[in-house]
């Protein structure tokens, strides 16, 4: 992940049915910390937790103090993906909340049911639709709040900067599939706000989907140049593509940047 840090984002409320509760693991890959969503139906007694973020005792008891304040119990927690920092604390949290776990991969379920593209997920009469959005990681998905007209991220789109798309995990070409169809479906559906996996909530969803794909394009054509000026290595290529970000994510970025010559191969290979 990437971006200067303008202004700290410390979570809270949005709208009537979400609550965001920041973890203190704040870094250069982590912006502020990792975003655990707290989403419940205004005077219902359930709620659903988003990503309940690392094993932290302290900040899973701060997503349940949320809860329990808005008068509900946990009925399940989603995972929008299976990097640590938005998974390593499910098991400790289903055990405080006595919750199942649901999520794309198998390997992080606890109990009976996973997460598919187009699945609704009902609790207390709040709704939210998985949209499957491969890329960042091959388990993403991205989940739509229609009652707040939001769209939950994780890690696809962030509220600062731009993500990491690192291999082998990460595919560039999934990637660049799942920014068009958000843009598709927040064009079409109204979503008027980004809930993402760190930083904070932005309102200007097609416009910032719009710059995640510009600058995907720009990045393709920026490793094409180095490649024909002669870098030989993803680190050649780091820096020089990269030299104006912090040296501490030049590791993030050589994996980016092996991503991205993978989608470059095979858009030769298909061309050929």
């Amino acid at each position: 992940m990437s971006g200067s840090k303008s202004s700290e984002w410390v979570g809270g409320p949005v709208g009537e049915r979400a609550v965001c509760v920041v973890a203190k693991n704040p870094g250069p890959m982590t912006l502020d910390g990792t975003n655990s969503w707290v989403l419940h139906e205004p005077g219902s007694t359930q709620a659903i937790v988003v990503d309940p973020g690392p094993d932290d005792e302290q900040h899973l008891v701060a997503v349940l103090d949320v809860v329990r304040a808005r008068g509900a119990q946990v009925a399940v927690a989603l995972l929008t993906h299976r990097h640590d920092d938005h998974s390593g604390g499910i098991r400790r949290f289903a055990d405080l909340a006595g919750c199942p776990v649901r999520a794309f991969d198998p390997a992080y379920r606890l109990g009976d049911e996973g997460l598919a593209d187009g699945d609704v997920v009902e609790v207390g009469g709040l709704e939210v639709q998985v949209v499957e959005t491969p890329g960042h990681t091959t388990d993403s998905v991205s989940l739509t709040l229609a009652a707040e007209d939001a769209l939950l991220t994780g890690d696809t789109v962030l509220g600062r900067g731009t993500a990491v798309v690192a291999h082998p995990d990460g595919t560039l070409a999934p990637y660049l599939a799942s920014l068009e169809r958000l843009r598709t479906l927040a064009a079409a559906t109204g979503i008027r706000q980004i809930l993402p996996g760190h930083g904070p909530v932005r309102g200007d969803v097609v416009d910032l989907l719009d710059g995640y794909l510009t600058h995907r394009a720009e990045r393709l054509v920026q490793v094409r140049k180095a490649v024909t000026a002669g870098a030989r290595t993803p680190r050649d290529i780091v820096e020089r593509v990269y030299a104006t970000i912090d040296p501490v994510l030049w590791p993030a970025a050589e994996q980016s940047v092996r991503a991205q010559l993978d989608y470059l191969a095979e858009a030769h290979t298909r061309e050929a």
